[in-house]
């Protein structure tokens, strides 16, 4: 029974992998198709926001599942709760990527973002690459220290995002309205995604320590 329930934890734990690499992919193909007008990119990221939202259900399936055959205590429970709070954050993330690319669709076929804006979206979307990048590796091989990095690349998120609302709010911003109006929809896009990094991250330390973020060390 035991090995039964150890065979069943991995799989939940692939679960969650993929999904954390298919929200990783789903942002960088939104943020292409955001700054370059990729017409294809951002339709494939809409189509396959159903596939993260399937890996979702078979994770809350699986642990729904295996609470009930096993009731599991202790650490396994911590395992089984934390699977469903990453996995959550996780199908958000990957809802955030689609938010993205439907901007960039709705836009086509001009870019969604002003040449003034680029800059600043392709550093959110590269710390927002970089923090998905290690919710994966943490939940390939939990590590405590790598899902605690995810604080300060959330603190450069933050900077990034209060700068582009200084460039939004600036006497000389030539655009309009609208196009300010996307841009800060935009910015709250990839600073939620960092923030449900920082969630997942989170659930991870608890998992391998058992404390939660406000706990002390």
């Amino acid at each position: 029974m035991r090995d039964e329930f150890r065979a069943d934890l991995h799989i939940v734990s692939q679960l969650l992998v993929d999904m954390a690499e298919g929200v990783r992919s789903a942002m960088r193909q939104a943020t292409r198709a955001l700054l370059t007008a990729d017409r294809q990119a951002a339709e494939t990221v809409i189509e396959r926001d159903a596939e993260i939202d399937d890996l979702y259900r078979h994770v809350e399936e699986r642990v729904c599942d295996l609470l009930a055959r096993q009731a599991p205590v202790a650490s396994d429970l911590r395992a089984m709760i934390t699977a469903l709070h990453v996995a959550a954050d996780l199908e958000r993330m990957g809802d955030l990527a689609d938010h993205v690319a439907k901007t960039a669709l709705r836009r086509h076929p001009s870019p969604a973002v002003p040449a003034e804006l680029r800059q600043v979206f392709t550093d959110m979307a590269a710390i927002g690459d970089r923090m998905a990048e290690k919710i994966a590796s943490v939940l390939a091989k939990p590590d405590a220290d790598i899902a605690a990095e995810l604080d300060s690349d959330d603190d450069a998120m933050d900077e990034l995002h209060k700068h582009l609302f200084g460039v939004l709010l600036g006497d000389d911003w030539p655009y309009g309205v609208e196009t300010a109006i996307d841009a800060t929809l935009l910015g709250r896009f990839y600073e939620r995604f960092a923030d449900h990094a920082v969630n997942a991250g989170e659930h991870v330390v608890y998992l391998i320590t058992g404390e939660t973020a406000a706990s002390p060390n």
